[in-house]
């Protein structure tokens, strides 16, 4: 199981946050999340954001450090891509 954080360098209500995704399935990084916490309120689309103070929580369960374009590189090769104003799926 390979899954993949970016850095946090997104902001958003008062924070920072990184983007969490598989590049197998949504099962997959569904099943990461529950595991290490992350609540299903975080899914949005296809993916989890992760506000950076879990950062470093969420790498040492063993999420795939890359970079923000890599990490939508993979998303997109993978068919998981949900751009906003297309209906996405629930956790």
């Amino acid at each position: 199981m390979t899954v993949y954080i970016d850095p946090p360098i997104w902001p958003g209500h008062g924070r920072m946050w990184s983007h969490l995704v598989s590049d197998v399935s949504f099962d997959e990084l569904h099943d990461f999340a529950r595991r290490v916490g992350v609540p299903e309120r975080a899914f949005e689309r296809d993916h989890y954001d992760i506000p950076s103070h879990r950062y470093e929580d969420v790498v040492a369960a063993g999420a795939v450090e890359v970079g923000s374009k890599e990490l939508l590189r993979r998303l997109t090769a993978a068919g998981l891509r949900r751009p906003k104003g297309r209906p996405g799926l629930s956790p």
